[in-house]
This record gives structure tokens, sequence and C-alpha cells, in this order.
């Protein structure tokens, strides 16, 4: 099969199935920010359980997403995106039926390994299908989706947890999930590598038990620092990761590339998303725990205040291709962007008015925007176009464990202070969350910074001609 796909099968019905698919993905994540309550009390959910329940999709999806985009890229990126959606579908369904926290967990995990390939795959299939100027708008109207996503899970889960229960949003996301696996059957072009490598078995164990025990370790954290499992996993998932790099760059056929860091466009791309996760995305997965435990929000009420957030993200992300800036300067300027709007919520009071947060949330969104429809480009075009879906994978990758470290160091900060000093520790933790995330985003910026200011001639050269 050719690198590109062979039709297009109409790019609006291309885009349409795939940015839906990536808004699901958003909406099952965000789920359990607004039903968490009522799902504990059901299933009698200890706080410990309650953080794995936040946190097991993430474990999933990072598990799964360089590893669903190296088997869309040699075996078929809508036939790995279908399957994505079915998994995501039975996962969801497994989820609404759950008598135990441990079931719930699992089916989250299960739900984030499926969101991985549609993810993944859906990226992919977009850099196909798409070229220069046309993928600048495309990977906008994605990044859209991505902020819709986020904007309307937690209002969506509110609703259905209310009319019919906290099962209700799971027995939603599994009937949508099973609409997009025949929409993405009967309407995706198939497309795949020309030359299809092995699968790389070593890399994807190496790499999924890694992520998972790095990631488990963090979430087990916020139940105590004191429990020796917290750094076996740690340290165990940073040597299996380590092994990975070493199996990655001695293999014929890797599934990641690892001399692909030596292109500035990728390398810069990939610290983006990694400062993504841990700079404004972490901070604003925590404004639910500020408004609630700090503020006295009502659950509904959270939810729409973080629209100004999720809902800007979507709209700017869509107007990002009327920018004439090149995705390296946007990706920049959104980090910058990004943590001064971070640093806009700082100095938060007890008697403050939810209204004093929302200048710095809806500059924090408009950046954010700009940043996800720069790295969504930049993922694959900064890679051979046969292994558009595995760019998309690392970088989605990095986004995620970003994000996983980023809220585990925040959350520590804001709910260990609070712990001592009531609302008052509350609200200093919270601002010591702020200016730290506010770091990540700035050191993001840094980082891409350097490396194009390390770049060859023959690098920027290379890059100009990705985003003509």
């Amino acid at each position: 099969m050719n690198a590109r796909a062979s039709d297009d099968r109409g790019d609006g019905t291309t885009l349409a199935v795939v940015s839906a698919a990536t808004a699901l993905v958003l909406v099952v994540f965000t789920v359990p920010l607004t039903t968490l309550t009522s799902t504990a009390r059901a299933l009698a959910a200890g706080p410990g359980a309650q953080a794995w329940i936040l946190s097991a999709m993430s474990v999933g999806a990072a598990i799964g997403l360089l590893a669903s985009g190296a088997i869309g890229d040699d075996y078929g990126r809508r036939r790995t995106f279908v399957a994505g959606a079915a998994l995501l579908a039975v996962a969801s369904v497994g989820a609404a039926l759950s008598l135990s926290p441990l079931m719930l967990i699992l089916c989250r995990i299960v739900q984030g390994i499926g969101g991985a390939a549609l993810l993944s795959c859906g990226l992919g299939i977009i850099g196909q299908a798409y070229f220069g100027h046309a993928l600048t708008r495309a990977s906008g109207i994605w990044a859209a989706a991505l902020g819709a996503g986020v904007a309307a899970g937690p209002v969506l889960a509110a609703g259905l947890d209310g009319l019919a229960g906290w099962t209700a949003p799971h027995w939603f996301t599994g009937l949508a999930a099973g609409a997009l696996a025949l929409a993405g059957r009967f309407f995706l072009a198939e497309s795949a590598a020309a030359r299809p490598r092995k699968v790389d078995l070593a890399g994807t164990i190496l790499l999924g038990t890694g992520l998972a025990a790095l990631l488990g370790g963090l979430t087990q954290s916020r139940s105590g620092w004191d429990q020796p499992l917290v750094y076996a996993m740690l340290f165990g998932g940073m040597a299996l990761l380590a092994a990975f790099v070493v199996v990655e760059s001695r293999i014929a056929e890797p599934m990641l590339d690892i001399g692909l860091f030596r292109r500035p466009a990728f390398t810069g791309a990939t610290i983006g998303a990694l400062a993504s996760g841990a700079g404004v995305l972490s901070l604003m997965s925590l404004i639910p725990t500020l408004l609630e435990r700090a503020m006295g929000v009502s659950t509904i009420a959270t939810a729409f205040v973080l629209i100004a957030w999720s809902g800007t993200t979507a709209i700017t992300a869509y107007a990002v291709r009327w920018l004439p800036a090149s995705s390296e300067t946007l990706l920049v300027g959104g980090l910058v962007g990004c943590a001064i709007g971070q640093v806009a919520v700082f100095g938060v009071a007890a008697d403050s008015s939810v209204l004093r947060l929302l200048p710095g949330m809806i500059l924090a969104g408009a950046a954010n925007g700009v940043l996800n429809a720069s790295l969504g480009r930049q993922a694959v075009a900064s890679v051979p176009t046969d292994r558009s879906a595995m760019g998309s994978g690392a970088n989605n990758t990095a986004r995620y464990v970003g994000s996983a470290t980023g809220i585990t160091i925040c959350a520590v900060l804001i709910t260990h202070a609070g712990a001592k000093g009531g609302v008052a520790g509350l609200l200093e933790g919270w601002n010591h969350a702020v200016l730290l995330s506010a770091a990540f985003s700035l050191l993001g910026a840094l980082g891409i910074v350097c490396c194009r200011t390390s770049a060859t001639p023959c690098q920027i050269e290379e890059t100009e001609r990705l985003e003509a």
C-alpha cells in the first residue's frame, strides 16, 4: 500500500470521523472529573482507589499510544483505528457494569489503550490525507476537537450522572465508540507503510511495562510517599524505560527510531508536548479541586467554569490556520502564553470570586489552542510520511507522561498543604503549584528555542520544507 492514502473518500468525511473520535476520547477521559463523588459512593472507593479512577486512563493511554501508532503505520491505520474504537466501546460498557473499584480501574486502563489507538492513528490518518496548508487547517480542527471534548466531557458527565446515575456516562460513551467503529470501517480509507516492519515485541513490552510502572508509581504516591511500593514502581519504571532506549538504538526495525531525536523539529515537538502536559494541562486539571474545596463551588458549576479554558482552547485551535508564523514559533508562543495565563491565577484567596480566575483561564486556553494545533501538525510533519501515526503516538505519549508527572507533583503540593492548614493551606499549595507549572511551560519554550538554535542549515531547510 502506498505511504499516502490512495483515495480520500471525501476529506470532509475523513476529518469529521477522526475529529469526532478525538473529542470522544477526551470526553471519556474527563468523565471522572464530575462523577467521582457519586462513583466512589456507589463502589465504596477510598481515597487511594479514587486517585486510580482519575488516573487509570492516562496509564492505559501512555502504554498504548506509541505501540498503536507503530502498529497502525505497519498494518493499517484504519484497521487499528477501528480496533481502538471497538476496544473503547467494550471497556466503556465494562465500566458501566463495574461492581468494584478494581473492575472500574481496569476498565479505565483498557479505555486508555483503545483511546490511544484513536488518537495516534486518527492524527496519522490526517497526516496521510492532507498536505501543506491543508494539513495546517486539518490539524487545527483536530486540535479544536481536543478542546471540545475537554469542554463537553465534564458537563455531559455531570448531566447524565444527575439524570441516571454514575453509570450513564459510561453507557453513552460505549454507544458512541461503537458508532465510531462502524463509521471508521465504512468511511475511512486504509493506509499503511509501503514496507511494513516487524512488530518490535521487545520494545513494546519494555515501553508498556516501563510507562505503566512509572505512571502507576506516580498515581500511588498520592496516597503517601512512605510506601516502598511507590519507589519500587518508580525506579523499576525508569530502569525499564532505559532498557527500552538501549534496545531501540540497537535493533534494525525499532518501534521508535531514536535517530529522530536528531531532528530539531521532532525533538522540539516532543519537548513541547511534555511541557504542555506538565504545565498548563496539569494545573487546569486541578481547577476543580480549587473551586470545590477552597471556594465552595458545586460540581456542575465547576464543569461550566472549566469551559472558560477548554472552550477557548477549541476556538483558538481552529483559528490557528490563519496565523502566518512557523510551527516552532507558534509552539514557543503558545507555551509562553500558557505560562502567563497560569501566573494570572496566582494569589487566589478564600473570599475570591470565580471571576478572579477567568482572565487567566481564558488566556491559558487561547495559548493552549495555539499549542495543540501546532503540536498536532508538527507531530506528523517532523517524521517520515510512512511513520505519521508513530509520530503522533510519540507526541501524545510525551503529553500524557508530562501530564501525569505534573498532576502528581501539583496535587501533592496542594493536598499536603491543605491537610496541614485547611483552606488557607490549600490556597498556599495552589500558589506553589501555579508557579511550578508555569516554570514547566517556560522551560519547554526554552527547550524548543535551544533545538532551533542548535539546528544545522540543512536541518532548518528541511523543517521549512515540511512546513511549506
